[in-house]
């Protein structure tokens, strides 16, 4: 068997992964769920310049580097959000988002 996986697949599973990131930032209060959410939508969205890449130019390798700029900024992204949970954490004992809001400037 020979045949490709169709287009439409990926989406579909890129769709299922974009919105559960989504329900998941929205509805969760910890912070390191919600930044587990947002590596899910980034994921995503790498699916997304996969999938678009090999069946609308299968030539080229645009998607590919364009998933490379993702992982480096979610990487920067990730460590700059794990420096920031690890300061609240040690001046508030806690990384829910409803202790974190009583922050003050």
């Amino acid at each position: 068997m020979t045949g490709t996986i169709p287009l439409q697949y990926f989406l579909i599973i890129s769709t299922l992964m974009f919105f559960s990131g989504i329900f998941g930032f929205l509805t969760r209060k910890n912070l390191i769920t919600m930044l587990m959410s947002i590596e899910l939508i980034l994921n995503s969205v790498n699916i997304n310049f996969v999938a678009f890449n090999r069946y609308l130019y299968p030539d080229n390798l645009h998607g590919h580097f364009f998933i490379l700029i993702v992982i480096a900024v979610a990487a920067a992204e990730a460590a700059v959000a794990i420096a920031i949970i690890i300061n609240i954490y040690r001046n508030f004992r806690s990384i829910e988002v409803d202790k974190v809001d009583e922050m003050k400037f």
